[in-house]
């Protein structure tokens, strides 16, 4: 059991570094250092194809092909086989100990699963140009296998769960859908380049609706930068999903806000409400500051990071709250009613 418990401690900490370096590597826009898969130009590393990839840097200077460049991506994909890897050995690890409490086989088959889909997100990505649609997958894929990692993690150890009103497992879930929705309205905001549409902040372009295109900006099967028809993406598409981003802002903050301050209303449930009151706060000022500040690297990432870390905090959440039992008096009206409609039919 406690290999089992350290592979997956192990494969959370580097699921959060693939993560959160693949943020690093497409805001760097190195997501097309080496426009093959899964090797560069063919070989295993830059290194090896290294004369291939300055003379098509010494082609466009500007392109997205430089040796630092493919380093990065190369990087990524080396630290992802490596987690795919730690992931099988987890599944074997949970189908040889099934049974065992604390041990969830399923979900370990299912994260399997996730990993390889997450694998071909990959190579689409490359394959396919940075397209929107795969890119904003790729990274939903990253912080799904981040999730499931976490929950299986917390099985593993036990961790005690705290009995609560079962309306506060309503809030929490809900909080948590509006959560994953935002992250995919940022995850399209960042693979649309859409970050600096909106310059000022709380308006945008001096206004509180902006003029904006919702139709095109919200058109999945296109191009990067394009229409579906293969005109230029215009600035009011890019508008909208920037501004939707900071709407989806307003109302997925507003209920992790609720829910972070009932649970430290709780005397058992305090320290979720703590962390998730201080994790969001850190998040909202990271996407200020990004605005306001026009997108400085170390921030866009860090912002990345900060969703990350929320997913783990929800999950925790969700993970540590169990709705408290019905007193046995309000169970047994609750059956004897029941039967007497049963009767009545």
């Amino acid at each position: 059991m406690t290999a089992y418990r350290r592979l997956i401690l192990l494969a959370l900490a580097l699921t959060a570094v693939v993560v959160v370096f693949g943020a690093y590597v497409r805001l760097s826009d190195a997501g097309l250092g080496c426009p093959d898969w899964p090797g560069c130009y063919g070989q295993l590393s830059p290194h090896h194809a290294a004369d291939e990839i300055l003379e098509t840097h010494a082609a466009d200077p500007h392109g997205p092909v430089s040796l630092p460049k493919a380093w990065k991506e190369m990087i990524h994909r080396y630290l992802a086989a490596s987690l795919g890897l730690l992931i099988l050995a987890i599944a074997f690890l949970a189908w040889r100990r099934r049974g065992t409490p604390g041990v969830a086989p399923r979900l370990a088959a299912a994260l399997v699963g996730v990993v390889i889909f997450q694998g071909l997100l990959g190579k689409w990505t490359v394959t396919l140009l940075l397209k929107p649609a795969i890119v904003t997958a790729h990274l939903l894929g990253g912080l799904t296998t981040l999730a499931l990692l976490a929950w299986l993690a917390l099985q593993a150890h036990a961790s005690a769960r705290t009995e609560v009103p079962r309306r506060y497992l309503a809030l929490a879930r809900t909080a948590f859908i509006l959560l994953a929705l935002q992250i995919a309205l940022g995850g399209w905001t960042s693979t649309n380049y859409a970050a600096l549409a909106c310059a000022d902040f709380p308006s945008c372009q001096g206004s509180l609706w902006p003029a904006a295109d919702y139709a095109n900006a919200f058109h999945v099967l296109r191009e990067l930068g394009m229409t579906a028809d293969g005109d230029a993406l215009p600035l009011a598409a890019l508008t909208a999903i920037h501004w939707s981003h900071r709407l989806g802002a307003v109302l997925a903050g507003a209920a992790l806000l609720a829910l972070g301050g009932a649970l430290l209303r709780r005397a058992g449930t305090r320290r979720f409400g703590a962390v998730l009151l201080l994790a969001l706060a850190l998040q909202l000022a990271l996407g200020i500051a990004n605005v306001l500040l026009g997108l400085p690297l170390s921030l866009a990432v860090a912002h990345n990071a900060g969703a990350a870390v929320l997913v783990i905090v929800m999950v925790w959440i969700n993970h540590g709250l169990r709705g408290a039992r019905l007193p046995a008096t309000v169970a047994q009206r609750r059956v004897g009613h029941a039967g007497r409609e049963n009767s009545y039919a």
